[in-house]
């Protein structure tokens, strides 16, 4: 694959045949002695990562060609080249949760089309049609960064940032095409298995990268006000957590049980604890939607 439209979609695109961690290789070009080779909006990724890492400290592994590990460069710089403010950084996660969860939500609404095509289709001679297509998939965001799809996991997103403060690498696993006997847990899903086709990669990441980007410069351009430039209602819209039971575990022990009630204007969730009534502003946690 020559990558053509993500290619077309970065300054910089690097395609590594392997990698332990994109977001090391990244990281260590974005700050080394060849950094100013390195703009903002550069990528590396590669569909064979060994040494993956999740938040929480977490490791991960998965076959070979079957997932992109994405790894993006931001250079947190807002209009005329100032710094955006600290507490608009934790903007960046959601940002990119937000693109993916529309990448992923054109990429099945495709194979939809596709799938119906096929049923119109005259079929061949001796065959007869036993896909049903992949309708009723709902793909949303859960608060911060992962994207969902009917509930399980496609895309998880963790983001550092680099020594010295001028540079967030903003990584990303996508499940491609990971069948059942893959999967790294029973709450993980891919986009083959929850449409049935197999997903073209290129215009899957051609689309999360275009997307971020265009969201990411016009929050900038807002000098990182997330309610000023739209970015907030734009993430709230996606975003399958609020209304939600959630069971949030939080940094340094201890949990937080109650009803995702808003995202508020640092992007923290905002949850009412179901046993005192009160609401809690969350900026960190693992969240998860509670089914009762």
């Amino acid at each position: 694959m020559d990558w053509s439209r993500s290619r077309a979609a970065v300054p910089r695109f690097e395609f590594l045949a392997h990698a332990g961690s994109t977001n090391d290789v990244l990281r260590d070009a974005a700050t080394g002695s060849e950094a100013a080779d390195w703009p903002h909006g550069a990528i590396v990724v590669t569909d064979d990562q060994t040494a993956g890492r999740g938040r929480l400290g977490r490791t991960w592994f998965a076959p070979s060609g079957k997932t992109l590990a994405i790894s993006l460069l931001v250079r947190p710089a807002g209009a005329g080249g100032r710094m955006l403010p600290p507490d608009a950084l934790g903007w960046i996660p959601l940002i990119a949760g937000a693109a993916m969860t529309e990448a992923a939500r054109r990429a099945v609404a495709a194979a939809t089309e596709a799938g119906a095509a096929v049923e119109e289709a005259p079929a061949p001679a001796g065959t007869t049609s036993g896909d049903d297509g992949p309708g009723g998939v709902e793909v949303e965001l859960k608060w911060p960064n992962d994207v969902l799809v009917s509930g399980y996991k496609l895309c998880g997103i963790l983001t550092e940032l680099a020594p010295g403060g001028d540079a967030i690498i903003v990584g990303a696993g996508l499940n491609l095409t990971l069948d059942e006997h893959d999967l790294p847990a029973i709450t993980a899903t891919s986009l083959l298995l929850a449409t049935g086709r197999e997903p073209d990669a290129d215009a899957v990441l051609a689309d999360y990268l275009s997307g971020f980007l265009a969201a990411y410069a016009t929050f900038a351009e807002a000098g990182g006000d997330a309610e000023r430039s739209g970015t907030a209602d734009w993430v709230r819209g996606l975003c399958g957590t609020l209304d939600a039971d959630v069971r949030v575990e939080l940094p340094g022990g201890g949990e937080l049980v109650g009803t995702a009630e808003a995202i508020d204007g640092d992007g923290r969730l905002v949850v009412r604890e179901h046993e005192t009534g009160e609401p809690q502003a969350v900026s960190a946690g693992d969240v998860t939607h509670l089914r009762y």
